[in-house]
């Protein structure tokens, strides 16, 4: 199976690979990281979690895309389309671990995300699912163009409640012309 590779000015969004689990691993042993995303993982879950990813690649045809330094190979974290068993549509999610944090990484791959889906995978819409205290990704979903829909959902699987921002391949394509 051939797998997408998208490139921004900085990134290169590509398949997961066995080298990317030591630092998603320990992305996922940080707790601010982890905190709205089910809490800290023992590596043991995490390798689960993984192969979870690598599994929704294989089902869907998409998934989380590991999100890489172009100019380092250094991995930042993981962003991209999945729509898992019981989610109430499809999403474009995203984790950065902390060091990479405020450099605007986030958005500048969620937004490759974003051509995907509606260019590629012909999404009519997307949504985000965001902890009521995630300030940093609201950010990142009003930076995109989302907005929320006032709609709280609990997550399946994990027992946690988040608010369901989104928008339409409409009111996308006319943010990203004003992005360009």
């Amino acid at each position: 199976m051939d797998h997408p590779r998208i490139e921004t000015e900085r990134l290169l969004l590509r398949y997961p690979e066995e080298q990317d689990f030591e630092p998603l691993a320990e992305m996922m042993q940080d707790e601010e990281v982890a905190r709205f995303i089910g809490g800290v993982q023992d590596p043991a879950i995490t390798w689960r979690a993984f192969c979870s990813l690598l599994g929704h690649w294989q089902l869907r045809g998409y998934g989380f895309f590991s999100v890489v330094d172009k100019a380092s190979g250094e991995w930042l974290g993981r962003i991209g389309p999945w729509y898992p068993h019981l989610w109430p549509q499809p999403e474009v999610g995203w984790t950065i671990k902390r060091a990479a944090w405020g450099k605007g990484y986030a958005p500048e791959a969620a937004a490759a995300c974003l051509d995907f889906v509606f260019d590629t995978l012909d999404w009519p819409s997307v949504i985000h699912l965001i902890d009521q205290k995630n300030t940093p990704s609201q950010a990142v979903a009003r930076k995109l163009g989302s907005t929320d829909s006032g709609q709280e959902v609990e997550v399946p699987g994990f027992g946690i409640k988040v608010n369901v921002w989104g928008q339409t391949a409409d009111e996308w394509r006319a943010k990203r012309a004003t992005l360009r």
